[in-house]
């Protein structure tokens, strides 16, 4: 089936019953190492561009220890307030402590949505706060539209290949969570919020923290990528690598790959993109033999800029690049290679 075949779904909590001038939306925001994730960037604009659909307000919220330094960060964009709780038990993330902190705020806020990044800490606690909370739980959203007067928010479905546009029904709290690259982090608004405390009550976790390992500390974090040189099948093996190395280097890109790349061996599993592998939204994605199914697409497809090469005019890749040449990749990559060379001398 097609990627434009579309489901209708329902789930918990009805939005047009309530005045939509009193919508408030909550972005909880993923943070690291003293920095916030690139997927709270991507949150932020999500909850703006929310807000604004409901003439309502959009808010942020920090959980941790000594956030400072973050919360000022976050207060560098347009939102109504970023609300802190900090607190020495939430130092290191656990399921229970993040759980324990949110809920009694939820409670007591009644926030009709929060947004989260979709992120491996975030899936591992947001469905068990819903629960918690008894609020309604929309997963990986890739946008959401309210031209028809109702609001109805799209999602994948059977790995990507499908998109379900599913509405909320009932009252109360919805926790949903944003695909990576769904909403460009450059989008999110700056401007000057407050910075308040959120008050909440004995945090309490379920699981002592006696270390962290970084699992393949010699993998590549494509998500972390600004350009990315992907490679397909029509590279036509590993022996044919060496132009597309070079130009990823002149690019100071990152390679990537589809999926029968990585299956045939010629670059290492890490570097896959799809719904497989790694979900990635650099500002540059140069696709290189790529003919662009769908599983591919949905790993890619939040890219700022897309440059797709290919000798098929009909390749799916063109219907998502932003500029396409129709040509063999192993003429128009050595071109592009010495075009760049003859700018930088």
């Amino acid at each position: 089936m097609s990627q434009d075949v579309v489901f209708q779904d329902v789930v918990s909590q009805d939005l047009m019953s309530q005045d939509v001038m009193s919508k408030k939306i909550w972005i909880v925001l993923q943070h690291r190492e003293g920095r916030l994730h690139r997927m709270s960037r991507e949150a932020i604009a999500a909850g703006q561009r929310l807000a604004a659909a409901l003439s309502g307000q959009a808010e942020a919220v920090l959980l941790g220890a000594g956030m400072e330094s973050l919360a000022a960060e976050a207060s560098g964009y347009a939102l109504a307030a970023v609300r802190v709780i900090d607190d020495a038990k939430l130092a290191s993330y656990t399921p229970g402590g993040y759980v324990s902190a949110l809920a009694p705020a939820l409670r007591a806020a009644a926030p009709d949505f929060v947004i989260f990044p979709h992120t491996y800490q975030s899936i591992d606690y947001f469905p068990r706060l819903a629960q918690e909370v008894d609020a309604g739980l929309l997963p990986e959203i890739t946008g959401f539209d309210d031209a028809t007067g109702e609001l109805l928010f799209s999602r994948p479905v059977m790995g990507g290949k499908l998109v379900a546009q599913v509405r909320v029904k009932g009252e109360g709290t919805t926790l949903l969570s944003v695909q990576s690259g769904a909403f460009s982090a450059d989008a999110a608004e700056t401007g000057q919020a407050p910075v308040e405390a959120l008050a909440s009550e004995e945090i309490t976790s379920d699981r002592e923290i006696l270390g962290v390992e970084e699992v393949g500390g010699d993998q590549i974090d494509l998500t972390k990528a600004e350009v990315i040189v992907a490679l397909g099948r029509g590279v036509g093996g590993a022996d044919k690598l060496g132009p597309s190395e070079e130009l990823a280097k002149l690019l100071g890109a990152e390679l990537g790959a589809s999926r029968p790349v990585i299956d045939s061996g010629w670059l290492p599993r890490d570097r896959q993109i799809g719904s497989s592998g790694q979900t990635v939204a650099p500002k540059l994605y140069l696709a290189l033999g790529i003919s662009g199914a769908i599983q591919h697409l949905v790993g890619m497809k939040g890219s700022s800029t897309v440059v797709a090469v290919n000798k098929d005019p009909g390749a799916p890749i063109f219907t998502v690049a932003d500029y396409g040449i129709v040509g063999d990749l192993h003429e128009v990559v050595p071109a592009l290679t010495a075009a760049l060379e003859e700018l930088s001398d």
